[in-house]
C-alpha cells in the first residue's frame, strides 16, 4: 500500500526520469531517502558519461553517500521509475537498504522478481522489501515514448 510520501518521493524520481530522457538516457530516475528526508538523486547518465555503471540507481548511491560519508544505508527507502538490473540490486544489497519502491516492471533485465529475484534471494545475507506498481502508467509511457521515437 503506498503512502503520500511514497508519491511524493516516486513522482521525484519521475522528474529525474523526464531528466535522462531529455539528454536522451534511457528515462529512469532514482531517489533514495532515509528518515522523511531524499539524501540521494539519481538519472541514467550511462551514455554521456561513457560509463556502463551510470545507472539512475547507483548515482543516487554515490550521491548519498557524497552526501551523507556513508557507504551503507539500513534504513532507506529507495524509490526507482524501473525494476532495477542485476548490478542496481547487487549495489542495493551491499547498500544494506530496506526498502525499493518501483513504478515498473522490467520483464528483460528486471533482477527484483521479473527475470531474477535478487532482493529475495535465499542463498544472500540481505533481504529488500520491495513495493511495486506506484505510478506505473506514467513510467511506462515515458520509456515507451522513449523507444518510439528511436525504432
Amino acid at each position: 500500500m503506498s503512502t503520500e510520501l511514497d508519491k511524493r518521493f516516486m513522482a521525484e524520481a519521475l522528474e529525474l526520469a523526464k531528466k535522462a530522457g531529455e539528454h536522451d538516457e534511457i528515462p529512469v530516475g532514482a531517489v533514495l531517502v532515509s528518515s522523511g528526508k531524499i539524501i540521494g538523486r539519481g538519472y541514467n547518465q550511462s551514455i554521456r558519461h561513457h560509463d556502463c555503471s551510470g545507472h539512475a540507481e547507483i548515482v543516487a548511491f554515490r550521491d548519498a553517500g557524497t552526501r551523507t560519508g556513508q557507504h551503507r544505508f539500513p534504513d532507506a527507502t529507495l524509490y526507482c521509475t524501473l525494476e532495477p538490473c542485476a548490478m542496481c540490486a547487487g549495489a542495493m544489497l551491499h547498500a544494506r537498504i530496506a526498502r525499493l519502491v518501483i513504478a515498473t516492471d522490467d520483464p528483460k533485465a528486471g533482477a527484483a522478481g521479473s527475470v531474477i529475484d535478487l532482493l529475495d534471494h535465499p542463498s544472500l545475507n540481505h533481504r529488500v522489501l520491495l513495493s511495486t506498481g506506484l505510478f506505473e502508467d506514467k513510467a511506462s509511457a515515458l520509456l515507451k515514448s522513449f523507444f518510439e521515437v528511436r525504432r
